[in-house]
């Protein structure tokens, strides 16, 4: 059973040790859901390997904390180890140190200023229909209301007040199969492919500055498939391309760009989801980022859940420990001190003493 009154730092390793990579939470989960159970300021709801917890002290403003439970695949980086003051493993950075914070608040803040709901959810690591926050909000809107909410990414301990929308896109060369002994009787969509692949090296992206905050897009390929037999010219190409766009756009126009883009080829969307603005003006929000933040914010420069969240008119931000730039590596890490920093600052919010 996991400790929740261990140091955040020791919780952290162990849940790294329990493997949760997408698809595979359910004893990451039922181990989530044994542990809050325990507590009795706490209403605990399960959907899934969804797990939701929440106090009802009739405060004015609630405050929803999420975070999501799985990892990448594992790449011999689980369990666990220290080394350097440094903390390895799967899902170090990418969330489980955040899913720590949210875990140790959860178990001692039992006279919050405001009411909590701490949300730990499936499969955010795949593809959108999959997502297990995604399911809750078709669900369980309920579970869900809220005036303000963290979501507990990795950040380096800086807030980031939003996030870039995705879309996942199949942009296809045509050729015309022939034997490859009379290859002039056929047109190589390979070949052809290296067309769209001059589009992308010669694309350049916005970085455009929405909300007071600076955005970087990105549109790269991520795959390519073609190829019939090794006595044959291919008459088909596919390469997924896949577009990070400034939530100044919505799904509908980044589509319209990228079909501009690719002008002259297929183009199938086989995933998107939106981003989400700032909203760094909503009153609790404001005081987040006075008290936790310094002041201070930056834009998300990946997809996040707080789309979500913007989605049911929830204002959110990301806030947590954990180089950013670590996630999915094989020598992931996040700095020990790092994850009692934000335990120490969001209690202190939650608190009403910072």
């Amino acid at each position: 059973m996991l400790d929740l009154t261990a140091d955040v730092r020791d919780l952290t390793a162990r849940l790294i040790d329990i493997a949760s990579v997408s698809g595979e939470e359910e004893p990451l989960a039922d181990a989530v859901e044994q542990a809050l159970r325990s507590y009795a300021h706490l209403t605990v709801l399960r959907d899934g390997n969804a797990v939701v917890a929440r106090t009802d002290l009739g405060r004015e403003r609630r405050v929803i904390l999420a975070g999501h439970l799985d990892t990448v695949p594992i790449a011999d980086n689980v369990p666990s180890r220290v080394v350097d003051g440094r903390l390895y493993g799967c899902g170090a950075s990418d969330m489980k140190s955040g899913v720590a914070v949210q875990l140790k608040l959860a178990a001692t803040l039992t006279d919050p200023v405001y009411d909590l709901t701490f949300v730990f959810y499936d499969c955010e690591e795949v593809e959108a229909e999959r997502n297990g926050l995604r399911r809750l909000v078709a669900r369980h809107p309920d579970w869900l209301r809220g005036d303000f909410a963290v979501l507990l990414e990795p950040t380096g301990g800086q807030i980031e007040g939003d996030c870039q929308g995705t879309m996942r896109v199949e942009v296809t060369a045509q050729g015309v199969r022939a034997h490859s002994a009379r290859s002039w009787m056929g047109r190589n969509a390979i070949h052809e492919a290296g067309r769209i692949l001059d589009v992308l090296r010669a694309y350049t992206p916005r970085q455009p500055e929405v909300d007071g905050l600076r955005y970087h897009e990105g549109l790269n390929a991520v795959g390519i498939t073609g190829g019939v037999a090794g006595n044959v010219i291919p008459d088909q190409c596919v390469v997924t391309v896949n577009y990070r766009f400034a939530p100044d756009r919505t799904p509908q126009e980044a589509e319209a760009h990228l079909r501009e883009v690719f002008d002259g080829f297929d183009v199938r969307v086989t995933d998107v989801a939106a981003g989400a603005r700032p909203g760094l003006d909503h009153p609790t929000a404001a005081a987040f980022v006075a008290s936790v933040g310094g002041g201070q914010a930056r834009a998300k420069l990946g997809w996040t859940d707080v789309a979500r969240m913007a989605e049911l008119g929830i204002p959110a931000v990301n806030y947590g420990p954990g180089d950013p730039t670590l996630a999915h590596t094989k020598d992931e890490w996040v700095d020990l001190a790092e994850i009692a920093t934000a335990e120490q600052r969001m209690a202190a919010w939650l608190t009403g003493a910072g």
